[in-house]
């Protein structure tokens, strides 16, 4: 009934204005392109609105009843989230590569095993090495044994300064060969840098292998996952180490429960942003690397908000917030009340109330677009 009395004397104004000597038209307004009148124009006509508005609400008139869903306000904790995108990876994930060239002699692991750091993965032909090293242990150990006697016979007296010095450089020189050969050898051995899966096995027992692109194999440990993005430089100050966050994996629509374990000290002059790590676990080893995950961190809590859905939050000809709350509530019936509010931030499709409502309000939250002030409620 209001609206329809509203859109009656609006269109009154709208005619009397037509009809005066004075006051140019809407339409040659527009046509003229003349702004500033059309500006004014606008506000004469807001002035009236809110004055019938005014009128209308002080009217004893007959109103309509509506349909209506409503919720209780309560005090809660709200969390406010800034939501970004991140790449999943790890840093043990790498291509292993031979440190010896020469013919691959042994390949004891195939792709999808698990291994242990350590472990010996494959050995290549070493070129006569270990027969150098065992002649180099016994000229080592033929020159310990000069050296002890030398040493032996210098303890009493005998013989010459000169021929201890001598038998010990000859000891060290023979241990240092040793050292080298093994040193040498132990390049030969392909072990495990690390504990973990292997993902790929790129070779082929008695091929030639020596450092590439491609390299032998690759291992990948999913046990150590994180999620690296980019967070704008306005957070600064705002996340630190061990801070939660909801990470949700897009291709499997799970959410994981992950921590900060890095924080950049570096600021993008690019694009005005620092780095930071998100370590996940990943007990089901589901997780891969480059899965793209969508984070959520919490950067403001509020620990007894008033919240409501933001979508009974409407807004007036003045601009101002408003929401539609039940006065004179029975538990089934009541009066539609708008009520001014200030809002705060948004998330998860709720907003905060900073001022306007208090607790134990009872607020529509289902047919707001279809009452008005004053309106009868059933509920």
């Amino acid at each position: 009934m209001k609206k329809i009395i509203l859109l009656s004397v609006l269109s009154l104004i709208l005619f009397a204005c037509g009809k005066g000597e004075k006051e140019q038209s809407i339409d040659s307004l527009i046509s003229s392109k003349n702004v500033k009148a059309l500006q004014e124009k606008k506000v004469a006509l807001q002035a009236e609105i809110a004055t019938i508005e005014e009128a209308l609400a002080t009217l004893d008139v007959k109103v309509d009843e509506a349909l209506v869903g409503v919720t209780i306000v309560k005090d809660t904790v709200f969390n406010h989230y800034l939501e970004v995108q991140g790449n999943v990876d790890t840093k043990e994930n790498i291509v292993i590569q031979p440190e010896y060239s020469g013919t691959l002699t042994s390949l004891t692991v195939k792709a999808g095993q698990r291994v242990s750091k350590g472990q010996i993965l494959g050995r290549v032909d070493d070129a006569g090495m270990s027969q150098q090293l065992a002649s180099a242990e016994n000229q080592y150990q033929l020159a310990k044994t000069t050296y002890e006697r030398q040493k032996n016979l210098w303890d009493k007296k005998i013989g010459s300064e000169i021929q201890y010095l001598q038998a010990q450089t000859q000891m060290v020189s023979a241990q240092k060969a040793v050292s080298q050969i093994k040193a040498q050898l132990s390049k030969t051995v392909i072990r495990a840098p690390f504990s973990g899966t292997i993902d790929e096995v790129f070779v082929e027992k008695g091929e030639v292998v020596a450092p590439s692109a491609q390299g032998l194999m690759r291992i990948v440990n999913l046990g150590n996952m994180y999620v690296s993005t980019t967070i704008p430089e306005s957070y600064i100050g705002k996340l630190k180490i061990g801070d939660q966050v909801d990470v949700f994996l897009t291709s499997l629509g799970k959410t994981y429960k992950g921590k900060v374990r890095q924080v950049g000290s570096f600021i993008n002059p690019n694009n005005r942003s620092f780095g930071i790590e998100v370590s996940v676990p990943n007990p089901e080893n589901l997780l891969r690397p480059n899965q793209v995950a969508k984070l959520k961190i919490i950067d403001y809590v509020s620990k007894d908000a008033i919240v409501v859905p933001t979508g009974v939050i409407q807004e007036d000809a003045n601009h101002d917030q408003f929401v539609f709350v039940v006065e004179g509530s029975n538990g089934k019936t009541g009066k539609a009340k708008k009520v001014l509010v200030k809002t705060g931030k948004s998330s998860d499709n709720v907003t905060e109330i900073l001022s306007g409502l208090s607790t134990n309000d009872v607020i529509v939250t289902d047919g707001v677009n279809n009452i008005s002030e004053g309106m009868k409620l059933n509920f």
